[in-house]
């Protein structure tokens, strides 16, 4: 990322030690990916995200005795939109773990082309992402990296210490809080769960999407999108969507059955 929007988006994301090694896949940009001003959103970048992810453990190692994952956070930079037509890189490499956990930062590094659609020259697309990966067991339950997964995540980073911290927390409001005029109702359906029946991690994405329609001074500038998982979310529940907006910055809480399950806030560059 430019120094210049590290510094704007507050607190800049790791760099890789440009030795250390990392993990890179290169995917075209398909038209269900963008919105209607033909920008990758949110979903696909979380998608691209999990795609990525699959693709790594499929090519380390460790992907028979560390194959299941969990993601408690992602942090996304759109420091320049990514559009479509093109190809996106994606590099992927550790830049914290623990025995338990590991931050996994991706850089995507897209090449825009021309065709009818989008005839006109577009600058090439940069989306700086760090998700915080829980290893866990066939119950769901945090279990030990093994000891050849941990050194292959070792090698990319020498933050062997990383513990877990909301970011989200100072905006976090009371569960119990009553509901405001402004709340909506989201209507889940079934293309969003997975089957493990968990909700897809892009589908919590949509609804950020569908909050930013109001706020288009934050998506068509340089912004931080951080989202956090606090409670599962299983089918056939019923989620409300509570919003604020305060200067530069949006926050949005997904409530469920009446329990605080996400919190997500985007933050416009200054």
């Amino acid at each position: 990322m430019p120094p210049s929007c590290a510094e704007d988006l507050v607190t800049a994301l790791p760099e890789r030690d440009a030795e250390a090694p990392h993990f890179a896949a290169e995917y075209r940009i398909r038209a269900g990916d963008v919105d209607q001003d033909m920008r990758v959103r949110l979903d696909s970048v979380a998608r691209y995200l999990q795609d990525v992810a699959n693709d790594n453990l499929a090519a380390s190692t460790f992907g028979s005795s560390d194959p299941f994952w969990v993601v408690r956070r992602t942090v996304i930079d759109v420091v320049e939109p990514i559009s479509w037509p093109g190809t996106v890189l994606l590099e992927r490499w550790c830049s914290a773990l623990s025995t338990r956990w590991a931050n996994m930062r991706v850089r995507m590094n897209a090449t825009p082309e021309a065709d009818r659609l989008n005839p006109n020259p577009r600058p090439a697309g940069l989306i700086e992402t760090e998700s915080f990966w829980i290893n866990v067991n066939e119950a769901g339950m945090p279990a030990r990296i093994s000891d050849g997964g941990f050194e292959y995540l070792s090698s990319m980073t020498s933050e062997h210490r990383l513990r877990w911290k909301q970011i989200n927390s100072s905006v976090t409001p009371d569960p119990h809080t009553a509901g405001t005029a402004d709340d909506r109702p989201h209507i889940l359906r079934a293309t969003d769960f997975d089957p493990l029946r968990h909700m897809n991690n892009s589908a919590y994405w949509a609804v950020i999407e569908d909050e930013l329609i109001g706020h288009p001074d934050l998506k068509n500038n340089p912004h931080r999108a951080v989202i956090e998982y606090l409670r599962p979310v299983a089918p056939h529940s019923r989620m409300t969507v509570r919003r604020s907006r305060d200067g530069d910055r949006l926050s949005v809480w997904m409530i469920v059955d009446d329990c605080l399950s996400t919190t997500v806030t985007v933050t416009k560059a200054r």
